[in-house]
């Protein structure tokens, strides 16, 4: 169904998309409108034709914003299209896979199972293939319980297509495993060997450390009893001259306390007389201050006084001149006066006067 808004009659929505996209009916629209309010003569000296002015192009405004809201609905539904075909895209996919994996389950555990007796097998040529080659940081202990656990493992038809290559990798662990065994107790008599050897040089060390400590012992005892008998000399010297420095120690510390009793006898004189100047000092400088806060207080209230003055000249000025300019447009004193009012005061929302 059809609405008429303003200066157009909207078209229905379910051919609004036809309309949108096809610039041959735009274009009618648009003449539609121009014919009803372009060329027509106002007189802005009269209020009347102002005022018709304005109404037209209000129902311009209104016509555009109608059509507006309709193309937005019509472009909001096309984007909700392709949503909708996902969706159906995904319905349809996971359903698909569904069936597929249903299909497939009996290939897939028919595979699985292959792969685990593949990888089973693998894995016991690899235990193998370990033993072979893994055995270089072993003692002989170690090597022999390898080869004892390498023989025992079995290989036979159960190994199935791996059965020939399960034999060949035993056979090299074991040969492997057997030329190690020999290398390491080749290799661990000869360590036996030199430890037996280092045994017999570290305790014929030990009995010569031994006598040498007794020998210093000797010798560091009898140093030690020169040693002391020499300080007991030095030390009944430095007594003596201790004794003798400390008594003409005492001596001068005796003037030096008289010096410093009358120096510091002058010293509090000289600090009474300075303390008494520094008060007068203080007092006339505090005087001072006072007559230069004083003035400084009279100064700055005579400046604030001017500072407001001028200001409200100038927000008088400013004030003044918009209202002139709101005059200027037909509007009268007392009206104008009034907006500008209510501009200051903040009441005509995003409108500022700049004072």
């Amino acid at each position: 169904m059809s609405e008429i808004i303003e200066l157009i009659e909207l078209p229905p929505k379910e051919t609004a998309m036809q309309v949108f996209t096809d610039t041959c009916k735009l274009d009618e629209i648009l003449k539609i409108v121009r014919e009803k309010v372009v060329g027509t003569v106002y007189d802005m000296n009269k209020r009347k034709d102002r005022e018709a002015c304005a109404s037209d192009a209000y129902k311009v405004a209104r016509s555009k914003a109608a059509l507006e809201k309709l193309g937005a609905a019509v472009s909001a539904e096309l984007k909700e299209l392709p949503k909708k075909v996902d969706a159906g895209r995904r319905y349809l996919k996971d359903g698909l896979e569904a069936i597929q994996a249903e299909v497939r389950a009996p290939l897939d555990e028919w595979e699985a199972a292959e792969t685990a007796r593949v990888e089973r097998h693998k894995a016991g040529i690899e235990w193998f293939r370990l033993r072979a080659d893994e055995n270089r940081d072993l003692d002989s202990t170690e090597l022999r319980a390898s080869i004892e656990e390498v023989s025992a493992r079995v290989v036979d038809e159960t190994w199935e297509e791996f059965e020939a290559e399960a034999h060949r990798m035993k056979a090299r662990a074991l040969d492997s495993l057997t030329q190690a065994l020999a290398a390491r107790e080749k290799y661990e008599a000869e360590q036996a060997e030199l430890a037996e050897l280092r045994r017999k040089q570290a305790e014929q060390e030990q009995k010569d450390r031994e006598a040498e400590i007794a020998r210093q012992a000797a010798e560091k005892a009898k140093a030690d009893a020169e040693a002391k008998a020499q300080a007991e000399r030095e030390a009944a010297a430095k007594r003596e001259a201790e004794a003798k420095a400390a008594a003409e120690k005492a001596e001068r510390d005796r003037i030096e306390a008289i010096e410093r009793q009358r120096q510091a006898e002058a010293r509090a004189e000289a600090e009474r007389l300075a303390a008494e100047q520094r008060a007068k000092d203080a007092a006339e400088a505090a005087r001072k201050a006072e007559l230069a806060r004083q003035q400084r207080e009279r100064e700055e209230a005579e400046a604030e006084q001017r500072r407001r003055e001028a200001d409200q000249q100038h927000r008088i000025k400013i004030m003044g001149e918009a209202k002139q300019a709101f005059m200027s447009m037909n509007i009268t004193e007392e009206l104008a006066r009034a907006i500008v009012l209510k501009i200051v005061r903040g009441e005509v929302p995003n409108v500022t006067i700049n004072f």
